[in-house]
């Protein structure tokens, strides 16, 4: 006979140490661990985009392991509740495909990749009384080389579900939209280069289903397309205590921006708008200046 094991997640609240952003739009219980949490108005004719990722002290995103995305780097419960609460917030996640697929390659008990949804009861309750809608996850992909049939995040359970192709792409993935109805695709890009045009994707995401606040999970290289493109407005930065440098047996593991680099006269500068912490974890969150 077969015993189980019931592990317990404790939860903190978080220590404020300063806080300068905008009132709560209600006071709910279930986000008392974080405190006040508000957004201002979105920009027009596109969604205020807020960013979440965690990285080391030395700026890693991931250490390239055997945990997906950036829990190898986090690992407390709070920061996984934090995403939770900052989707709640979201008309939806965006992510690239990237991401989808190294967390699918990771993801051992699913096969077929993770859903990324809010799993805590109390924070999907406050998501209803925000008036947010069904969940939606938008991934980005150029090439739109896969199938709708290898990713659970496409069966319409949970969430539904946009990709954000080029033209050519979305001519691709359409053949296979009859066997998909939770998933609609966006094909938009500049012309010469194929590559998908993002602000007239985010543009077209307000435009269709009315997002007005996108919540970005990763990766680096879609982040830094947005960053320079001026689309991040602001960003909730997860801190782990822990210095690991780039080189490991995997390869060279990414840093927030892989992709560009900035001269201090053209560098994106940051307005500090708030801090916590969980023991030797800090959060913040910072506002594109």
């Amino acid at each position: 006979m077969c015993s189980r094991v019931i592990i317990t997640v404790v939860m903190h609240d978080f220590q404020v140490l300063f806080d300068h952003g905008e009132h709560s739009e209600l006071l709910d219980p279930a986000m008392a661990p974080y405190g006040k949490l508000g957004f201002p108005a979105p920009v027009e004719g596109r969604p205020w985009i807020y960013a979440n990722f965690v990285q080391t002290l030395d700026g890693i995103v991931s250490l390239l392991g055997n945990e997906a995305a950036g829990f190898d780097i986090s690992g407390v419960p709070e920061d996984r509740w934090l995403m939770d609460l900052l989707r709640a917030y979201a008309d939806a996640v965006l992510l690239g495909m990237g991401t989808l697929r190294e967390e699918q390659r990771m993801a051992r008990p699913r096969p077929r990749g993770p859903v990324f949804r809010i799993v805590d009861p109390g924070l999907q309750q406050l998501r209803a009384k925000l008036h947010r809608g069904r969940e939606r996850n938008v991934l980005v992909t150029t090439r739109a080389d896969f199938q709708l049939s290898d990713y659970a995040v496409f069966d319409g359970k949970y969430v539904d579900a946009t990709v954000i192709t080029t033209r050519e792409g979305a001519s691709k993935l359409e053949r296979q939209s009859d066997s998909h109805p939770f998933v609609d695709i966006i094909g938009v890009d500049s012309g010469e280069d194929k590559k998908v045009d993002l602000r007239q994707a985010v543009a077209a995401l307000n435009e269709r289903y009315g997002i007005n606040y996108l919540l970005y999970e990763g990766g680096p290289a879609l982040y830094s397309g947005l960053l320079t493109a001026g689309l991040i407005d602001e960003k909730f930065l997860t801190v782990s205590p822990m210095e690991v440098g780039r080189l490991s047996a995997f390869g060279l593991r990414p840093s927030v921006l892989p992709d560009v680099g900035f001269s201090k006269e053209d560098a994106v500068r940051w307005h500090w708008l708030s801090c916590r912490r969980i023991g030797d974890f800090q959060f913040h969150r910072f506002r594109r200046r």
